[in-house]
């Protein structure tokens, strides 16, 4: 039996560059391998990073940082077409605003502020998400999602989309958790934060997730209903999503 491809490609500039395939799904078939990738910005590659891409085929990225942050870091790559669809980041600002209010940010303001976050993507920012999935029942893969750091934006992004394949939630879970293992983390952002602070904002805990996905069951009244109402994933897009992604 033929080995799996790897899951996590350990790029220099880009961190926590993972391929989505691989997960048993609706029916038991699998998510297709180098079809569907996340990671954080690409606007650090070097050469080979390059390379690489190139070799995988990438030809689409769908960038959820806001617009300053995509300022900052353009993708390089010239084959790749980018989507933007823009998130604004809250977390540190909010953090700032305990600070600024009278007393120092803790571990466990950052702890709520994340998982407030998580609320906010689907309170706020559904049409994004609704705009990716519209992308992706075009013909775009092989393709990468991403933010700044490809782990909160991103991790609720691929989430859905396990989740619409028929990936298993304990499995999501997982994979959603991967990033701890494989996320290099940047000292030097937020540096005005305390350690502990920053320490929570490098990593992600299944009660982020899980505040958005409360948020939809509040919302919505259950996933389906996010799917189809929010994100406009009937029937027919779920299968044409099935079709598209998970082997035969």
């Amino acid at each position: 039996m033929s080995e799996s491809p790897a899951r996590h490609l350990n790029l220099a500039g880009a961190s926590n560059f993972r391929d989505l395939g691989g997960y048993a799904g609706q029916d038991g078939r699998a998510v297709r391998w180098r079809k569907l990738f996340r990671s954080n910005h690409l606007g650090q590659l070097t050469a080979a990073d390059i390379a690489v891409l190139r070799e995988l085929g990438v030809r689409s990225a769908f960038d959820f940082r806001g617009r300053d942050e995509r300022g900052e870091a353009l993708c390089g790559v010239e084959e790749i077409e980018t989507h933007s669809l823009p998130v604004e980041p809250t977390v540190v600002a909010a953090l700032r605003a305990i600070h600024a209010a009278g007393r120092p940010a803790t571990a466990e303001d950052a702890l709520e502020v994340m998982r407030d976050s998580y609320r906010g993507y689907v309170e706020h920012n559904t049409p994004r998400f609704r705009a990716l999935f519209a992308h992706l029942l075009q013909d775009r893969a092989p393709l990468v999602i991403h933010c700044t750091a490809g782990k909160d934006r991103t991790g609720f992004a691929c989430a859905l989309i396990l989740h619409t394949l028929g990936v298993a939630d304990d499995v999501i879970a997982e994979d959603y958790l991967l990033t701890n293992r494989f996320y290099r983390r940047d000292p030097s952002v937020s540096s005005d934060l305390a350690e502990d602070v920053r320490q929570v904002l490098g990593t992600v805990q299944a009660s982020f997730l899980a505040a958005a996905f409360e948020t939809i069951d509040a919302g919505y009244g259950g996933l389906h209903n996010y799917l189809r109402d929010g994100l406009g994933i009937g029937p027919a897009e779920r299968e044409s999503l099935r079709e598209r992604y998970l082997e035969a």
